[in-house]
């Protein structure tokens, strides 16, 4: 009588893997969405779809054509806006430029505003939120 070769051992599936995987995002998931309390639902959120966008006081606005505006006024040159500033309003300058202005253009109204002593130059821009 040939005695019996020992069967090979079948390979197991990494099945125990995948569960241990699950169950940590199953846990992750409860604890982030506790995080957040829900909104009371007695709060009606403002809406600001409606709201006609303006740019901040003693901003300069750049056009797409290169022409600088102040509260609806234009400006010859960087040296005009500035003499129309206080000296504190000076040091930290907000310029809203037109989307379609280039932005070598832009660069060069940011580095002639350097020059004539603003130290910081901050750009304002809009923030599409959906």
């Amino acid at each position: 009588m040939i005695p019996k070769s020992p069967c090979a051992p079948s390979k197991k599936e990494p099945t125990i893997a995948l569960i241990n995987i699950v169950f940590l995002m199953l846990i992750f998931f409860m604890i982030a969405g506790t995080l957040a309390p829900p909104l009371d639902q007695s709060v009606s959120l403002v809406r600001t779809t409606e709201l006609e966008g303006r740019e901040p006081p003693d901003t300069l606005v750049i056009r797409a054509d290169g022409s600088l505006w102040l509260r609806g006024v234009p400006k010859a040159s960087i040296a005009d806006f500035l003499s129309t500033l206080e000296e504190e309003a000076k040091s930290t300058i907000r310029i809203v430029p037109d989307r379609d202005l280039p932005a070598k253009r832009l660069m060069i109204h940011t580095r002639n505003l350097r020059e004539n002593g603003a130290e910081r130059v901050l750009i304002v821009t809009e923030r599409a939120l959906q």
